[in-house]
């Protein structure tokens, strides 16, 4: 039996087939001598999404593997069902829009495989200095992470950031539900698990359009915000039960 790769590169997708080809390809580049395989999940794509994704694979992408939805169930469980399947120890998620750079993926391996590691690292988060979108867009997301980081105390300037590195583990032990990719650093320190902040590339969209307009995705969120919220009140995993001898 080969042996099982390093690292599970992960990519929710909803109608990105002009987008895909590239990122894939650049995904390829920047991992060069790693081991690695790369998990894209179709979710629910009208478009010829799969098709370019299964020409890939023909074509001889080998660490490729494609996931299909039926119908469309959102980023937060793609990637929740691409890490069931992962086989790799640690897990970088990326998005299908191509905005994330996946050239960023390297520095990020370096920091969890060096021997100064913080003990308990479980988490590299990205965070895009220079974002490239809409002034609506930035104006919305600045307001979230304001709100999210004085409830959640979470410590992270940009939670909305797809380029994250996870310890696989660590994520299948954190409570899934929808839009939990938005809550990923404060659930792993819910955990006690130890995260990092990680500057990273942010890039403009080339081709499609955005799922998701901001009215819909700060309505659903406060929401999530607040169940969270409750769920870290109630949480009690800085204790531990200790053993008595005879």
């Amino acid at each position: 039996m080969s042996k099982p790769p390093f690292l599970s590169v992960l990519i929710p997708a909803k109608n990105e087939a002009e987008n895909l080809p590239t990122l894939l390809e650049e995904v390829r580049q920047a991992l060069q001598g790693e081991s690695f395989e790369v998990i894209v999940v179709d979710d629910g794509s009208t478009d010829n999404t799969t098709a370019q994704l299964l020409a890939l694979k023909r074509s001889g992408y080998t660490q490729l593997r494609v996931l299909i939805h039926d119908r469309s169930l959102g980023q937060s469980t793609s990637i929740y069902h691409a890490a069931q399947v992962a086989e790799g120890t640690w897990l970088a998620t990326l998005d299908g829009d191509g905005q994330n750079d996946p050239a960023d993926i390297p520095g990020m391996l370096d920091i969890v495989r060096a021997p100064e590691a913080p003990l308990n690292l479980k988490l590299i988060a990205g965070h895009r200095v220079n974002r490239r979108d809409t002034t609506s867009k930035r104006w919305a997301s600045r307001f979230a992470n304001r709100l999210r980081g004085r409830l959640l105390k979470d410590n992270t300037p940009d939670t909305g950031c797809g380029l994250k590195l996870i310890e696989r583990d660590a994520f299948l032990r954190l409570p899934y539900f929808d839009h939990m990719h938005r809550f990923i650093p404060a659930l792993i320190q819910r955990h006690q698990g130890g995260m990092l902040v990680y500057p990273v590339n942010h890039r403009p969209r080339s081709a499609g359009v955005s799922k998701y307009g901001n009215l819909d995705r700060a309505l659903v969120g406060i929401l999530d915000l607040f169940g969270v919220w409750w769920l870290i009140r109630r949480t009690r995993f800085n204790t531990s039960a200790r053993e008595l001898e005879a």
